[in-house]
């Protein structure tokens, strides 16, 4: 069916739902403020923070009369799925140093470089003298005709990638763009220099191509690990993952005899082979405590009357960072107020509203998933342990760092992909005269960065909602003025807390968006999917059978 024509049907066959509920700011206010509460420690996984986040979220959901919607337990739904994830902690000191061959030079952890805990199953890293070899953006695209690799053997040595895309700088090419692909990914790089037997990967932090700043990943990648379970851990994780300050390496360069900003711009290249910067070594010594951990996902649900086993989803991430480096000020905690309190308020006041309402045809599930923040490994373990089934899943609506200040005339979505389940969107928006912006920084690989991910891979539509920034009071102005702040100044830091003078009305008109599009979806036979050149088409198509 043409993408206009299900819009069209939709919106005009549940024209009953157009006076959508309302939705209270100083509710989803006073979610936020609990949420990011210094009691809740930043709400990191197997943590206090956890326990209390994961009472709070099920006591709201039973306060606003939805069914369990998790694991089943004797026949009967519990309000938690079980997310069993390994965890990883680096203990006691990190020695890092490099060598020219005549000086050494210590480096710092979150200085120059920041490492993480390994999580190839091994209890200590320590290595001497490991050479480090320049391997470009990292990247191994056959259909593309791209190797960065050229068969050089990396066992025993440390790569060196840039992060992004090799076309990020120009803005055309092979790779979308300046819009990200998957390959400008950090995940896919340190996979891919595992499964090459890499000693290790080190990732070199720019902050354009990164699109966020060294605060962020010195703290999102010196604290506590963790990842799903896996049989064989060394193929998806070297013994050291790490990235590495832009001045330091460039320094490393130098007394290499090479010149980096060369090095990158060859790197732009299908001509391209791996440098070896001679001479110059790494040693490393740091011990790590793994465990096998279990989180929680908590769902809810709203069953539907006449489709009960189709299902649209609501989705967003529970967790922060937790506890970890102190800031400037000394404060360890990470409260993770716009990141993601915002979804989690999102998320219960849509419940809410579904349980005053007549149910839906179609099941409504709420689904609030834990560790985003490692790698969105809730997400990723519900996907391969779906509590309903993916080919008879409608549709993920996710919600992640959602805007805390006024109404906006626009809205957007993480990435550029094209799907059905956007079109509904963009014509809901329509006729409430709010526009669709496209993803600003498609750069910044933000598709792949939020919990509807999984679930595209699996084939599911899903899209994670962005507020806008085309705001109604102050235009684009003050809302790309108002984001970059955030990006800069709050993201993933622990002065992400809850303000009093938040209004939360843009927040609140914006439900009324996403209430209305699942209640179209709830109600409806139809099945949207993906566009026909999109990757995650396949996969749908081949359980098209199963969905009536």
């Amino acid at each position: 069916m043409k993408k206009t024509l299900l819009a069209t049907l939709l919106l005009t066959a549940f024209a009953a739902h157009a006076d959508n509920p309302k939705f209270d700011p100083q509710r989803l206010s006073q979610h936020v403020k609990v949420l990011a509460s210094d009691e809740f420690e930043g709400r990191g996984p197997n943590t206090a923070g956890e326990t209390k986040t994961v009472n709070y979220l099920v006591e709201q959901f039973k306060a606003a009369g939805l069914q369990p919607g998790g694991d089943l337990v004797k026949g009967q739904r519990s309000w938690t799925q079980e997310v069993p994830l390994g965890r990883f902690e680096i203990k006691g000191p990190v020695a890092l140093s490099v060598s020219d061959g005549k000086t050494t030079e210590k480096y710092a952890q979150g200085e120059q470089m920041a490492v993480r805990a390994a999580m190839n199953g091994k209890k200590v890293v320590d290595f001497k003298n490991a050479p480090l070899v320049f391997v470009g953006y990292g990247v191994t695209a056959p259909e593309r005709k791209w190797d960065d690799f050229k068969g050089v053997d990396l066992k025993g040595k440390l790569a060196v990638v840039l992060i992004n895309d090799p076309d990020f700088e120009t803005g055309s090419g092979d790779f979308g763009g300046k819009a990200m692909t998957y390959y400008g990914r950090w995940t896919y790089k340190y996979e891919e220099l595992a499964r090459r037997g890499a000693l290790g990967t080190i990732i070199v932090h720019e902050t354009a191509p990164a699109s966020y700043g060294w605060a962020t990943v010195k703290n999102s990648n010196t604290n506590v690990m963790y990842d799903i379970v896996r049989k064989d851990p060394t193929k998806s994780h070297a013994p050291m993952e790490a990235w590495i300050q832009r001045d330091a390496i460039v320094d490393l360069f130098k007394k290499a005899g090479l010149d980096f900003d060369a090095a990158k711009k060859q790197a732009q290249t299908r001509d391209f082979k791996p440098v070896e910067l001679k001479g110059i070594t790494l040693s490393a010594h740091y011990a790590v405590d793994a465990q096998v951990i279990k989180s929680q996902n908590v769902a809810a649900l709203v069953k539907g009357t006449e489709r009960p086993d189709e299902t649209v989803i609501y989705s967003g991430h529970w967790d922060h960072l937790g506890i970890g480096l102190p800031d400037a000020k000394g404060d360890k905690i990470y409260n993770g107020a716009v990141d993601n309190g915002t979804g989690m308020a999102a998320l219960l006041e849509l419940a809410r509203a579904y349980a005053k309402a007549p149910a839906p045809k179609r099941s409504v599930a709420f689904l609030a998933v834990t560790a985003e923040e490692k790698g969105l490994l809730g997400s990723e373990y519900y996907a391969s342990n779906p509590l309903y089934p993916l080919a008879k899943t409608v549709g993920v609506i996710n919600m992640d760092a959602l805007g805390v200040q006024g109404p906006a005339r626009d809205f957007t979505i993480s990435g550029s992909a094209k799907l059905d389940l956007l079109d509904l969107l963009v014509a809901k928006a329509k006729a409430r005269n709010q526009a669709y912006a496209p993803d600003p920084k498609p750069e910044a690989g933000h598709f792949f960065r939020s919990d509807h991910f999984p679930f595209a891979k699996a084939g599911v539509p899903a899209v994670s909602f962005g507020s806008g920034e085309d705001w109604v009071d102050g235009g684009t102005a003050a809302g790309k003025a108002e984001e970059e702040k955030y990006v800069t100044d709050h993201y993933h830091q622990p002065s992400d807390e809850w303000k009093a003078e938040w209004p939360f009305t843009g927040l609140a008109s914006d439900l009324e968006l996403l209430y209305g599009l699942g209640r179209d979806l709830a109600e409806s036979k139809q099945w949207p999917n993906w566009g026909s050149d999109s990757e995650f088409r396949a996969v749908r198509d081949k359980s098209a059978s199963q969905r009536k």
